[in-house]
């Protein structure tokens, strides 16, 4: 199909992207990979496109006090090598591989992800599990919002139509913490489901558990109840199975409505969380 019709701007600055914002009906174009297909399925016709490339200083990626800040125009790949360490590098590694595939990873970006929201995407569940925070630009200012905040379900989330994502920030992980991601996945297309872990152990004991469940709701889910019955304890067979069967729970609750192929998904839920302890069992 052929897209309608719409200016084209091409920004120079953070500033002349919030402008063209705040004219409204304006869309953001970074890596593209949502917008073109959304457009070509006339499922969207914004009347002005602002190209934010030009701007550099949209393209930032810096590692500092505990912290990780990415850029709107940080594109996947660059998470693929090992630009960011510790066990948070190592967990972005492991999910990136699993995003579409190479000339999506060559354009997509992290925050164009967060933006588009797509219950069944890598990196919103990552933001959300990590503790990560977003920071908004508009013509009032800038304004952080934590993850767990920011999606309100599928392809939503509280951004403004004249805001920018100009930044996530995620946590670091402490250090003795071994991460594990497992998908259920076609190639290229998003998972069925998937499970994100990252366990943190201290004298044998697990001092910290986060779990995350891609496409188990209309937004990303943590598995609290999963997370729970594995703090205090050793990160033995028996705690990754009661907190698989704990996460199936969750997803029992959060069945996503964009889910159309038949499949268990409780047992395939219960399946990857146990797989993505057991590979952060086996990093520790």
């Amino acid at each position: 199909m052929r897209p309608a019709a719409f200016e084209y701007v091409a920004a120079n600055s953070v500033d002349e992207v919030v402008v063209a914002l705040a004219e409204g009906d304006t869309a953001v174009l970074a890596g593209g990979q949502s917008l073109v297909l959304e457009v070509t399925k006339e499922e969207r016709a914004p009347r002005r496109v602002v190209d934010i490339n030009p701007v550099a200083a949209l393209n930032t990626l810096s590692q500092a006090d505990g912290v990780l800040r990415v850029g709107p125009l940080v594109r996947h790949r660059t998470f693929e090598s090992q630009v960011v360490g510790g066990s948070l590098g190592r967990l972005l590694r492991a999910v990136v591989a699993h995003i579409g595939h190479p000339p999506i990873r060559a354009r997509g970006t992290m925050l164009g992800s967060l933006a588009y929201a797509h219950p069944a995407a890598e990196w919103p569940v990552a933001a959300v599990t990590l503790g990560a925070e977003v920071v908004l630009r508009g013509p009032r200012g800038c304004r952080t919002v934590p993850a767990a905040d920011f999606f309100t379900g599928p392809f939503t989330t509280v951004r403004r139509p004249d805001e920018l994502l100009i930044e996530a920030r995620l946590p670091e992980l402490p250090e003795g913490t071994g991460i594990g991601y497992a998908e259920d996945r076609r190639v290229t297309v998003f998972p069925q489901a998937a499970a994100m872990a990252a366990v943190t152990v201290a004298d044998g004991l697990i001092t910290a558990a986060a779990i995350g469940l891609v496409n188990a709701g209309p937004c990303p889910v943590r598995a609290a109840a999963a997370e729970k019955a594995l703090i205090g304890g050793p990160c033995s067979d028996s705690a990754i199975n009661a907190a698989a069967e704990a996460a199936a729970e969750v997803d029992a609750a959060h069945r996503s409505t964009l889910d159309t192929v038949p499949v268990d998904r409780r047992r395939a839920v219960r399946v990857l969380v146990r797989r993505a302890l057991t590979q952060a069992r086996e990093g520790l």
